[in-house]
């Protein structure tokens, strides 16, 4: 029985990743070629199979090591001692930019174009992104709960609920390419509006 296929990383596998979250982003998923993707990482294709077996595996990767770097950014910016209107509103801020950066707006559009085909796709991009912003937030709300900040029973779908509100407007502007450019007021209104309906639901 063969082995599962495994990705590898190397001196080169920065430039990898780079070169095909570039192609994806232009060509998406089935039009990015292999060649394409090596020739924008600088790298022949047998060094590119050498890290990444397949072109879904590396559009997964991408996913992952994207989604990854901006949960880490707004981890970061959480103080699991400050009040919750202050850490929902940086959280918010930052979840919002990103919903909203042309990046996840492509992986977004890619999973769904692909999604009968490819259903891992979509599968990696979610737990890469959606489930893993999800689960961040909810070790926050535990400790807010546990304060007597915030109560709520089901901590899990309060988070859900919370990135659905910071969606609102926006981004489904920005999905259907009706609105390309947002002003800070924009997504300052937004975010206070998603924070004030979840603290007036859950806020003690």
């Amino acid at each position: 029985m063969d082995a599962p296929a495994t990705i590898k990383k190397g001196r080169k596998f920065d430039a990898v990743l780079s070169g095909a979250r570039a192609v994806f982003l232009r060509d998406g998923f089935e039009g990015a070629s292999v060649d394409d993707i090596a020739a924008e990482a600088g790298v022949s294709k047998a060094t590119l199979y050498s890290y990444v077996p397949d072109k879904r595996m590396l559009f997964q990767e991408v996913a992952r090591h994207e989604c990854a770097r901006m949960a880490e950014a707004t981890l970061d910016i959480v103080d699991f001692a400050a009040p919750p209107r202050e850490v929902m509103t940086a959280t918010a801020t930052s979840l919002l930019r990103f919903l909203l950066s042309n990046f996840s707006l492509q992986m977004f559009r890619i999973c769904a174009a692909e999604s009968a085909r490819f259903p891992e796709l979509g599968q990696a991009f979610y737990e890469s992104g959606p489930e893993m912003g999800c689960n961040r937030m909810v070790l926050y709300l535990k400790v807010a709960i546990a304060r007597g900040e915030l109560v709520a029973e089901d901590p899990v779908m309060m988070a859900e609920q919370f990135s659905e509100l910071c969606k609102t407007r926006l981004w489904t502007r920005a999905i259907f390419g009706v609105q390309t450019e947002f002003t800070d007021a924009e997504i300052e209104h937004v975010v206070h509006e998603a924070v004030g309906t979840i603290l007036a639901r859950y806020g003690t």
